[in-house]
């Protein structure tokens, strides 16, 4: 993790110049969400790669606005990184929501060039989300962070 004084960030994180991240975030379950956003920008600024945060309703747009974006004329993304968090509910909606989302980064990650990262919380409580940004399972927002550098990284190490 990146939290304790960086130690994480200087070990086994590679440099890069010039690295650029989309960051696609759900408006639903903001306040989790935006912790997810927050470790991820933490690490960017530590690391010195460039980022863009673009909001989405709910996480089955996510897959959608990532090809949208790779497709369009904005600043080339050398990653991408899908943020939501999906709480059971009473229905089985969780369920068709989870498996859309993931079926989505999945095919996004077999289409695109550029990894797409899968930051998205499936929790069946509220308090599960919050062990996961900060609490006693890491912060799964660093850990995209991290991953995303490491796999521009490898892509780049790939492509020459």
């Amino acid at each position: 993790m990146a939290t304790k004084g960086n130690t994480a960030l200087n070990k086994g994180i590679p440099k890069l110049k010039d690295a650029f991240v989309v960051i696609v975030k759900t408006e639903w379950n903001a306040a989790i969400v935006n912790k997810l956003q927050a470790g991820a920008v933490k690490v960017f600024k530590e690391t010195g790669v460039g980022y863009k945060v673009i909001t989405v309703p709910g996480a089955v747009e996510i897959p959608f606005i990532v090809k949208a974006y790779n497709e369009g004329n904005g600043q080339p993304a050398d990653a991408f990184i899908a943020f939501g968090t999906v709480i059971r509910g009473d229905t089985p909606h969780f369920d068709y929501v989870c498996k859309t989302v993931t079926d989505g980064v999945l095919s996004l990650n077999m289409l695109l060039d550029v990894p797409v990262i899968f930051g998205v919380l499936t929790v069946n409580t509220e308090e599960q989300a919050m062990e996961r940004v900060g609490g006693v399972h890491g912060h799964k927002g660093e850990e995209a962070a991290i991953t995303a550098i490491k796999m521009i990284a490898l892509n780049k190490k790939l492509r020459k």
